[in-house]
């Protein structure tokens, strides 16, 4: 008999470069991070950070867009960026340092600026996953915000100036199909069992087992007997209240007597399980929302993957009352055999479903004339597992919140300490800058001049925004000013390590995204994210 043939020492050495991450997002996340695109508009402190962070953990490719020549000031907040960098391409210096992290990734830069990358190559930027621009003026983010809007490609805005610094992220809409909750209950449906599950419950004759048969029964079966008994009691209504589970609680503890009134494990994890797995089997709300959804029940030929598999989905929902079940069991005290059993229904259940599921995802994606490989039945299947973690996000385009009045951000300012005034602060830098083409006290000369300057900016946004009594804080103001654009690499980097984590949930579609501003005030050591 030939022996099996050693797995290829390059995916080990992949997996065990990348260990940390892959128990985050798993292989499917790696491969869609590896087959990711990023452009990233100006290579500065911030800029340069957030692609280290993403080129470490193994991004495709990135492009860097900046016209930048190198400057002493470069060189004292860029780690990326050296002496003899300064009078080079910044573009070109950062790309080849960046590129030093990880031979996997591939770069490549333009020396140019954005708008004229944009004016020669309309659909440039089209062509990623993820743009990212970092101190990018108003009259370039316009433009371009409403460009990645009409292609749904996300930006992320970013913008760090001395203690101070901010996040915006656009997408007109993102799904999300692993959002990794903190606190996720077991899916047993022990309150409508599937014929199988039901069999094999019952037929354990839980009071009547020996003392060796007893300690090796699975907590499920037990809960699921007594549960029963409970129901029986009672008109066949689950335990809902406190005090209705007590009395579940108790009928399990009494049903083993004891001389030193310790239950057994088996039968003290059931007692436990109680809270979290005897609940009434239902569809989540925001669930039921997104299968209510327009983009899922008027379905086109230009409908993504995901809402076609939401199609389906819904139908089985209609058909069943219940989404599919996860598939998977908390562990327990219990013998080999029974445990694996009791699994394999589980499992077994679970790709039943899904495979249904994929067959009339399949079907729906044909008759609207999709690719027939644009679903595949891994997707489903991971689909299904996490079907009750399913969120959509729809956000607000940049260009329109620079261009109206901002009611959400105006409700914010009522509290004194809130930090949307550094929001409104920090959108005052950016009209300074685009209206003098400087930062606000770039020249120590002009900083008490620049005050009165930005000041007036607030003012004239406040008035837009409907609350032209408002005051802000000529100290915030003024410490603003005092920065003179300087970037910290000790803000830039926190900042950037936040940024890249955004961008990395909307490559991996896990974990949910901000939503939609984030501010970072590293005076205080605090942050806050906003809707605006």
């Amino acid at each position: 008999m030939s022996s099996p043939s050693p797995k290829s020492p390059e995916q080990n050495d992949k997996n065990k470069k990348y260990d940390r991450q892959l128990r985050l997002w798993g292989d499917h996340g790696q491969k869609l991070l590896e087959s990711s695109k990023v452009c990233l508009i100006n290579a500065t402190a911030l800029g340069t950070e957030i692609l280290k962070s993403l080129v470490l953990p193994g991004i495709g490719a990135f492009t860097i867009v900046d016209g930048e020549k190198v400057t002493e000031e470069d060189v004292g907040s860029n780690f990326f960026l050296d002496e003899f960098h300064i009078g080079t391409s910044r573009a070109q210096a950062a790309t080849e340092t960046l590129l030093e992290l990880n031979p996997d990734v591939r770069g490549d830069y333009i020396d140019d600026f954005p708008d004229h990358v944009m004016s020669q190559t309309q659909d440039f930027f089209n062509h990623f996953n993820v743009v990212i621009a970092t101190a990018l003026p108003e009259k370039v983010l316009m433009p371009l915000s409403k460009q990645l809007w009409s292609a749904n490609i996300p930006l992320l805005v970013c913008r760090s100036v001395g203690f101070l610094g901010y996040v915006r992220l656009q997408i007109r809409e993102h799904t999300v199909i692993e959002a990794h909750p903190d606190n996720e209950a077991p899916d047993l449906q022990l309150d409508r069992p599937w014929p199988l599950l039901r069999e094999h419950l019952e037929q354990t004759d839980v009071p009547n087992l020996g003392t060796k048969e007893r300690s090796h029964v699975p907590a499920l079966t037990i809960l699921y007997y007594y549960l029963q008994q409970y129901r029986n009691e009672n008109g066949g209504l689950l335990p809902k209240t406190y005090s209705d589970k007590e009395k579940l609680r108790n009928m399990i503890r009494d049903s083993l007597p004891n001389e030193n009134d310790i239950l057994e494990e088996n039968y003290e994890q059931a007692v436990k399980l109680v809270n979290v797995c005897v609940n009434c089997t239902r569809v989540p709300n925001h669930i039921q929302k997104i299968l209510d959804d327009e983009f899922c029940t008027n379905l086109t030929s230009e409908s993504s993957p995901f809402w076609v598999i939401c199609a389906a989905l819904r139908e089985m929902v209609q058909s069943e009352g219940a989404l599919p079940v996860r598939g998977s069991l908390p562990d327990m005290a219990a013998d080999t055999t029974s445990f694996i059993s009791l699994q394999q229904l589980y499992m077994r259940q679970a790709q039943s479903q899904a495979e249904s599921i994929y067959r009339r995802a399949m079907q729906i994606s044909r008759a609207l004339g999709q690719s027939p490989d644009s679903i595949s039945e891994t997707e489903v299947k991971l689909f299904c597992k996490h079907a009750s973690e399913l969120q959509v996000f729809r956000g607000n385009c940049v260009a329109d919140e620079y261009q109206t009045s901002s009611p959400s951000a105006s409700l914010h300012l009522e509290d004194p300490e809130s930090l949307m005034f550094y929001y409104v602060i920090l959108r005052g830098l950016e009209s300074f800058i685009s209206e003098y083409n400087t930062y606000p006290g770039q020249f120590d000369d002009h900083v008490e001049p620049d005050v009165l300057k930005l000041k007036t900016l607030i003012g004239k946004l406040l008035t837009d925004w409907g609350c032209p009594t408002l005051v802000i804080s000529d100290d915030r103001v003024h410490e603003v000013c005092r920065y003179g654009g300087a970037e910290l690499h000790s803000v830039s980097a926190m900042l950037a390590g936040c940024t890249a984590h955004e961008a990395i949930k909307l490559i991996t579609h896990q974990y949910k995204p901000i939503n939609n501003t984030f501010i970072y005030d590293a005076i205080t050591s605090t942050s806050a994210t906003f809707v605006l």
